[in-house]
């Protein structure tokens, strides 16, 4: 656990400064420096960037960490890694194609926004630089080296948005320059992972297909599912508010879902290091360290997203009084969205354990289920509900899907993440949140938020540590002050 502690560490800070960063944009300089109408179709070209990269990618990063410990020598590592490389490029160019044949269709499809129509194009590109992106940062992980590709995937990107926003405010560029630049960064963003990760890694080009292509390119096609699947139900709800309400309101969905993405940072730290770990315990059958690990991450993933929780939930008024009238969002809606990123944490590495193993096909079965579920959601209740239906229908298909992937970690590999410390945890957050939710200062947002911030930290580490509630980093915190 020392490793997946250190590195997570070092993740968590560059995450948060990465999020210290994206707020500063996405709460600030966008509602501030954009319309709401301009701030939506950039939200909404990343969105459909994040939706169709998996099927780019085709499960290649995922792949690599699965197969690349359980290779046997260096020319079958050769092999894999190639491959790896050239899957990506394929995909890209088929997709490329019917891009192109159908492009009168995607025209047609986007007919009552002409915003859209103008920058489809761009949507390809994103998409590739993502995908290979990811496939640089999963090169890296095989060493065990994950903290500057998780500042390149966490902060990069944000800096230089935030430039660009500063640039349009002082009449630099206008929004047309400010997409193109956008995608820029993340070409550029790829080509500097790429440079890390083969120096990490030299690539030792081997064009020969590995002995076990057909087991590979069976769990990379499956894999390909699981990201579309994991994709879909990040940002379908903003993709299908464009479709059903004025293109304005995916800007303030947006900087709802921001918000409670925070909470989702621990998890997303612990996960590029845990992961490589889970799949070499799987592939050398030591469950016994495997549960070890899935309980630690649970209880400590748990612990420190809830004070996130905890602080996002007694603030938000305070946050929301600093954001512009027309990006204004029911506070209910928010607590929705937080609380399914409280769960997610509450897993631990349950993801890295299905998707290492050989039940992953019937997680990715399953996932396809509740995304037909999610979509019927949004048909239904986006409508009728408008944001509050986004926001229903997102809580109950993660829930739901979270709920099954623990019953299926616990039914197969006979082990959960519930421990002694699961409970004092859980009442430790729900009192918190009521007990500074309802304590407020009649002076300036800001301020308010700082005072109220540090107290409830304070209160809630002095509390967790007192009782103990996380070994692992209990002890990793006194290592830091020695």
């Amino acid at each position: 656990m020392g490793i997946v502690l250190k590195q997570s560490f070092n993740n968590i800070l560059t995450t948060y400064l990465g999020f210290a960063v994206g707020a500063l944009n996405v709460l600030f300089l966008y509602p501030n420096f954009l319309v709401p109408e301009h701030y939506g179709l950039i939200t909404f070209l990343l969105s459909a960037s994040t939706l169709v990269w998996p099927l780019m990618g085709f499960g290649a990063p995922n792949t690599l960490i699965k197969f690349y410990t359980a290779c046997h020598s260096d020319s079958d590592k050769n092999r894999l890694l190639t491959t790896m490389l050239v899957i990506p490029l394929i995909v890209s160019a088929i997709l490329g194609v019917l891009g192109v044949v159908f492009y009168q269709a995607l025209l047609n499809y986007f007919e009552s926004n002409q915003a859209v129509q103008n920058y489809i194009g761009l949507i390809f590109i994103i998409s590739v630089a993502i995908s290979y992106f990811e496939l640089f940062y999963a090169w890296a992980k095989l060493t065990y080296k994950s903290v500057f590709g998780n500042f390149m995937k966490e902060v990069f990107h944000r800096v230089g948005v935030t430039f660009l926003l500063l640039g349009v405010y002082f009449d630099y560029i206008g929004l047309e320059g400010f997409i193109y630049a956008l995608t820029g960064i993340y070409i550029l963003r790829m080509f500097i992972l790429m440079v890390y990760a083969f120096k990490l890694l030299p690539p030792k080009l081997d064009f020969r297909l590995p002995d076990n292509f057909s087991r590979v390119a069976k769990y990379s096609f499956l894999i390909l599912i699981a990201g579309s699947i994991s994709t879909a139900l990040l940002d379908l709800d903003k993709v299908m508010i464009e479709h059903y309400l004025p293109i304005e309101q995916v800007s303030v969905y947006a900087i709802a879902v921001y918000v409670a993405s925070v909470i989702a940072v621990p998890s997303r730290a612990m996960k590029q290091i845990a992961m490589p770990i889970t799949a070499m315990f799987l592939n050398k059958n030591k469950k016994q360290e495997l549960a070890k690990l899935y309980k630690q991450t649970s209880v400590s993933l748990l612990l420190v997203s809830g004070l996130i929780f905890t602080l996002i939930i007694t603030n938000v008024e305070q946050l929301y009084e600093l954001i512009p009238d027309e990006y204004q969002i029911e506070t209910g809606i928010i607590i929705f969205l937080c609380g399914i990123k409280l769960y997610e944490n509450f897993l631990g590495n349950c993801n890295s354990i299905l998707f290492n193993s050989d039940y992953y096909r019937l997680v990715l079965m399953i996932g396809i289920g509740v995304v037909i579920l999610a979509i019927i959601f949004n048909i239904v209740f986006i409508p009728r509900l408008g944001m509050w239906g986004a926001a229903i229908a997102t809580f109950s298909t993660f829930f739901a899907f979270f709920s099954v992937k623990l019953f299926l970690v616990y039914q197969k590999f006979h082990m959960h993440p519930f421990t002694s410390k699961t409970l004092p945890i859980t009442g430790l957050i729900i009192v918190s949140s009521l007990v500074f939710y309802f304590w407020s200062f009649d002076i300036y947002p800001l301020l308010s938020i700082a005072i109220k911030g540090i107290l409830t930290t304070v209160l809630y580490a002095i509390i967790a540590f007192k009782l103990n509630l996380s070994e692992e980093l209990t002890q990793f915190l006194q290592q830091r002050k020695k």
